[in-house]
């Protein structure tokens, strides 16, 4: 039994929740069962789309646990510190990689390690009154968990740079003209809104939904041809699909289609 994770399933919707009081940060169990619990969603046939959220009204998640940060810096291993360090990209990237959609719900403060979970979404919803940030610098580090990667490929280079550079926390309102979250809506709100937008997800096919996914990871980092020839075989595999033929066929005969995810 995991003691800092848990989650529920409803309707191929997980609701993954991270519950290490006070602020949810993340020292190595917590990564550890993390990593754990998207294994298990990731594998599972009855989950399309999985829903992260921090526990309580005062954070999402807060950071990574100083304390056991500290507890590595004072033994001067710098061998573990970076493992540490390396285990998380290692979690986050596995949900970056995934073919369900994973929605971050940031219903509380969301700095350093929360950011960096948050970017390893695929959408991010926002409460209004969030503050968001990379504050590493204050500490006389950077970040680790991706925020010097991910950051950049969704507010641009130059704005990455600023808030790494100066540690300095936005609102949610800026976050949104930023492009780094997908919606802002009041706090009480945050996992309703979520949910709906699982569920609506939910509703695809399982089958055009990884081939999207795959098709828009292939071309971020490739060159316009190589970005449409992923594009084309992704295509190619969504187009052969029992969803494909009955979402044409559902269309065509105006009804609403009944995708079976094959």
């Amino acid at each position: 039994m995991a003691d800092f994770i848990r989650y529920t399933i409803e309707d191929k919707v997980a609701t993954l929740v991270i519950d290490h009081a006070p602020v949810n940060a993340f020292n190595r169990q917590t990564l550890a069962e993390l990593g754990e619990a998207v294994d298990a969603l990731v594998a599972n046939p009855e989950v399309k789309v999985v829903v992260v959220t921090g526990a309580g009204q005062l954070a999402f998640v807060a950071g990574a646990d100083l304390g056991e940060i500290g507890a590595l810096m004072k033994s001067q291993d710098e061998g573990a510190a970076q493992a540490f360090i390396q285990f998380g990209q290692q979690v986050f990237s596995k949900i970056e990689a995934s073919n369900k959609p994973f929605i971050a719900a940031i219903n509380g403060v969301c700095l350093g390690g929360g950011l960096e979970l948050a970017m390893s979404c695929h959408l991010r919803i926002c409460g209004d009154r969030v503050k968001l940030g990379q504050p590493e610098i204050n500490l006389g580090i950077i970040p680790g968990w991706g925020g010097t990667q991910r950051l950049p490929r969704i507010v641009g280079a130059a704005k990455a740079a600023e808030l790494i550079l100066t540690g300095d926390q936005i609102t949610a309102q800026q976050a949104m003209q930023l492009r780094l979250v997908n919606m802002v809506v009041p706090g009480g709100e945050v996992m309703r809104q979520a949910k709906g937008l699982a569920a609506k997800l939910a509703n695809k096919s399982a089958i055009a939904t990884a081939a999207a996914m795959n098709a828009i990871r292939a071309g971020l980092d490739a060159d316009i041809k190589s970005g449409l020839a992923a594009e084309l075989a992704q295509f190619g595999a969504a187009v052969a699909s029992a969803d494909a033929r009955e979402g044409i066929t559902a269309f065509l005969e105006k009804r609403e289609a009944k995708f079976q995810d094959k």
